[in-house]
């Protein structure tokens, strides 16, 4: 196995377009585990932490420009106001080692579908930048995934930074694990609410082959939502509009049985963290929430 150790973006590209199979490392939190477990073998590794670009971020009137290095433990201490539902998703992250190491861009590169940080992205709308020697392209989160542990990578791309929107309304995540810390997601849901598009979007992990939204669920919200006033009079969403929502997610998950959860049980927990988050977050949009969420991001053991 060969390391390449590339001290700036230029060369790391270089790199990458020179031995395209070579495998990017950065926190190594996915990648070193598959090494030492003797599932993956590449020819080439290629450690990034050099490339100062990728360590950086940078907030905009709209978006915030995260490096594809940018540490979760820096998501949580500088970047919650303008990004709850992914701070919220940081903390549920492994242990404090594994969040001031793991990365957004590593963990999209992995494109697991239990990753944490899907659902967040997924929610709140984000695109990814990804850039080779022939140059750059923008990819919309959502078609970023095309299939277990893949992505829309091409051979000679790396991910530079991932381009996310502000919240201008209360965002959720939630998570359920075998146990409270440490642990991978059995199944996962973000929710962000988005006043000035008068929009919902949602993101669902670990519960089909790749992250999703529930797109039926989120075009009958905002329906409900518009039809009944909702954005303007501020109204508690009615019980049935919840389930309904709840439901409509539910169907959206394609799940299978493994050692961590049933089919059934993930289909059931989504449909229940959908109903918590919608209440949650609506009733910080009634009290005023301007992205900041006032309730902490639920786990059930």
């Amino acid at each position: 196995m060969e390391f390449l150790r590339p001290a700036s973006w230029e060369e790391a590209l270089a790199a990458k377009a020179e031995h395209p199979s070579a495998v990017p490392i950065a926190g190594g939190t996915d990648v070193m585990v598959e090494i030492n477990f003797d599932h993956r073998r590449p020819t080439h590794l290629m450690d990034l932490n050099r490339v100062r670009e990728l360590h950086e971020w940078e907030v905009g009137d709209e978006t915030v420009r995260l490096g594809a290095s940018v540490s979760y433990s820096e998501i949580i201490d500088e970047l919650a106001p303008v990004l709850p539902g992914l701070a919220l998703a940081a903390h549920t992250v492994g242990s404090p080692q594994i969040r001031n190491r793991g990365s957004v861009g590593g963990n999209l590169g992995a494109a697991s579908p239990a990753g944490d940080s899907h659902p967040a992205l997924l929610a709140a709308g984000a695109e990814v930048e990804v850039e080779s020697v022939r140059g750059t392209r923008s990819i919309p989160v959502e078609d970023f995934y095309t299939g277990v542990k893949r992505n829309a990578l091409a051979e000679d791309e790396l991910i530079k930074s991932v381009h996310i929107r502000k919240a201008d309304g209360p965002q959720q995540f939630s998570k359920v694990g075998t146990r409270n810390a440490m642990v991978i997601a059995v199944c996962a849901f973000g929710i962000a609410l988005h006043p000035k598009a008068r929009t919902v979007r949602t993101g669902v992990g670990s519960a089909a082959p790749t992250p999703l939204r529930a797109r039926a669920a989120e075009d009958f919200l905002n329906a409900a939502l518009e039809d009944g006033g909702f954005w303007d009079n501020g109204r508690t969403i009615p019980p049935s509009v919840a389930r309904e929502f709840a439901e409509l997610c539910s169907g959206a998950c394609n799940p299978i049985d493994d050692v961590r959860g049933s089919a059934a049980y993930r289909r059931r927990a989504v449909g229940v963290m959908a109903r918590r988050t919608l209440g949650w977050t609506w009733e910080s949009y009634r009290a005023g929430g301007n992205g900041r969420t006032t309730e902490g991001g639920a786990r059930c053991a």
